[in-house]
């Protein structure tokens, strides 16, 4: 059975107990678990963030981390299974303009789906239907929206197609996924995301399997499309490469937590947690020549069904002995603000990691 938030009522309206969100997006304390025969997996253990209008998010982290199932969560996408039941153990907020999500009667979120908020998915060619043409399931996402007709609904179809720089959209838009190139069908799916003009867009790897000129391309035509529509944006990715730029905050996921959020700005110049650090050191530079090979991350990221205790990262980790009495294997960090808007869950001083970014890890960057 779904263990929903105790902190709402049966449609999503706050009680006394839960102070109202101050932005568009909040997600309080959210956890996402499955059980399964081997045990608990806790895809997401208690997340929290904020994000405005306008404004875009990047959620960074390794293959299990944690991001696509908060995607999915926000979404409302985890019911599966028999009987369309959840499957998943959800509790935590996730706050939508006012509307708290997962309390919130199932018809209203399908509601919000598309026309509030959207999606674009990892894998354009599983997300789209092979036996519909590009145009029909356009129109279909735009008229369950709004009352128009099929001839009203298709010309915005190919206007949408023709904003994202699909050449000849009058005539792609009765072409099939299989027809087109990779790049081509994330642009496709991307404008079925905004037929609606959703005020939240969640792009899930949008960029992954694309070769570096098509990324590019991509990126810019999100950045350009949220300034247009002025949506609140979420990119998740493993590259942090891919948010350099794009991202006005950061959010790095290890484990199903967050290790590390703040400023892009100030995690990618002045980071606070070893993990961060290794994504850092593991990503090339094209803006001056590498003196060092890269480094990767020791290790693999850990089970989620026996997640290590104390820091989760702590097996990995090369200066988890720095903390006294092996309270990184024992004693699970919070996250603290280490400047301004900038937290990071990791037991070290805010001097030692000072002294070992500045003198160990940033000149090797």
């Amino acid at each position: 059975m779904t263990e929903l938030s105790k902190s709402g009522s049966a449609l999503g309206e706050p009680v006394k107990d839960s102070p109202a969100p101050t932005a568009f997006l909040e997600v309080r304390d959210l956890k996402v678990h499955f059980p399964t025969d081997d045990g608990l997996v806790k895809s997401v253990d208690g997340l929290s963030f904020s994000l405005e209008k306008g404004k875009t998010l990047g959620i960074v982290g390794e293959s299990g981390s944690g991001k696509s199932v908060t995607s999915l969560g926000i979404m409302g996408l985890h019911t599966t299974g028999q009987y369309g039941k959840r499957k998943a153990q959800i509790s935590g907020e996730i706050w939508l303009d006012g509307t708290e999500l997962l309390t919130a009667d199932p018809d209203h979120v399908r509601k919000l789906r598309g026309r509030e908020m959207a999606m674009i998915f990892q894998d354009p060619l599983s997300a789209l239907h092979p036996y519909y043409t590009i145009g029909h399931q356009i129109v279909e996402a735009y008229r369950i929206h709004h009352d128009v007709d099929k001839k009203t609904a298709r010309r915005r179809a190919i206007e949408m197609l023709d904003r994202v720089g699909i050449p000849q959209p009058d005539k792609r838009v009765d072409g099939y996924p299989h027809e087109f190139s990779g790049g081509m069908r994330q642009r496709a799916m991307i404008a079925m995301s905004l037929v609606n003009n959703p005020e939240l867009l969640i792009a899930d790897e949008p960029t992954t399997a694309l070769d570096v000129t098509v990324q590019a391309q991509i990126l810019d035509l999100i950045r350009d499309l949220q300034k247009e529509f002025g949506s609140a944006v979420i990119i998740i990715t493993h590259d942090l490469g891919v948010v350099a730029e794009l991202s006005d905050d950061l959010l790095v996921m290890y484990g199903g937590r967050c290790v590390e959020r703040g400023p892009a700005e100030k995690v990618f110049y002045e980071p606070r947690h070893p993990y961060t650090w290794g994504l850092l050191g593991s990503m090339p530079r094209l803006d001056r020549e590498q003196q060092e090979r890269l480094i990767p991350v020791k290790g693999s990221p850990p089970s989620l069904i026996n997640i290590p205790s104390g820091c989760a990262f702590n097996p990995r980790c090369p200066y988890a002995d720095v903390p006294k009495d092996n309270v990184t294997r024992t004693v699970r960090p919070e996250l603290t603000e280490v400047g301004s808007q900038h937290w990071a869950a990791c037991h070290m001083t805010q001097e030692q990691r000072e002294r070992i970014w500045t003198e160990e890890i940033a000149p090797k960057l």
